[in-house]
């Protein structure tokens, strides 16, 4: 399939930019210090909460704000990955190359959002290790950190669709970096003004990227979450289809 050739081609060349490693080393120092603070801070209340019933352990106090932060770095920094993936191309006048190979627009995105993706995943699972090194001297819910790595996996992976789409929409990377933190800060945020009571606050939250993604850290699995991250993908996907298709057919 000659998707999984491009995104063989994306994932090789953001290994062969400093930005990719780059990216990589700072997640890991910023989120390292994080889940050491978190760690300093669950040993400091772990007294108090020893007698309570029902009382929240290692993977609600240490593991799911872990996830948690880790999803607002992601947001600043997914952008500067997915900017490149069309837009450069656009840029550097290479996109009609595309279009006269032999492939399809869907295998073009496929494949160049299948790149992008395999290295937010090993982002991931970096990140993962983090947690998994908690094992050594205490117990895991492993159910809620299976949730919350599935959750930051459809967050991303949700993060890296719209990416696409805007970088498929913009002639200049930094313009679809700049767009696409927008888009993403804006569906971050966009249930903030449900809290008051406005008309439409239940429309805003199921809009929400943050509602959603809270609820998955929670360890509650709900096909409403679940649906929601499948719909913000596929959407996204299918619309950048659209644009390259409508970007050949003006050629």
């Amino acid at each position: 399939m000659m998707a999984l050739v491009i995104a063989g081609r994306e994932f090789r060349s953001l290994f062969l930019s400093p930005l990719a490693w780059t990216i990589l080393g700072v997640i890991q120092i910023i989120l390292a210090y994080m889940f050491l603070a978190q760690l300093d801070y669950f040993l400091m209340v772990q007294p108090r909460i020893a007698g309570m019933e029902e009382a929240p352990g290692i993977t609600d106090l240490i593991v799911a704000p872990l996830f948690g932060n880790a999803g607002i770095i992601l947001l600043l920094v997914t952008p500067m990955l997915t900017m490149r993936l069309i837009s450069e191309e656009r840029r550097n006048r290479t996109l009609s190359l595309l279009f006269t190979a032999p492939v399809s627009m869907t295998e073009i995105v496929l494949g160049k959002y299948l790149g992008v993706l395999g290295f937010l995943l090993i982002t991931v699972g970096m990140i993962l290790l983090m947690p998994l090194s908690l094992l050594w001297g205490g117990g895991l819910d492993l159910g809620k950190l299976a949730a919350c790595v599935m959750a930051l996996t459809l967050l991303l992976a949700g993060f890296a669709a719209l990416g696409l789409y805007m970088s498929a929409l913009a002639s200049q990377p930094t313009v679809a970096a700049v767009s696409t933190f927008g888009a993403l800060l804006l569906l971050w945020i966009i249930d903030w003004s449900s809290h008051a009571g406005s008309q439409g606050g239940g429309v805003l939250e199921y809009l929400s990227l943050l509602r959603h993604y809270e609820g998955l850290l929670k360890g509650l699995i709900t096909t409403t979450d679940l649906i929601y991250f499948v719909l913000f993908i596929t959407t996204f996907l299918v619309l950048s289809v659209h644009r390259l298709d409508n970007d050949r057919l003006q050629k």
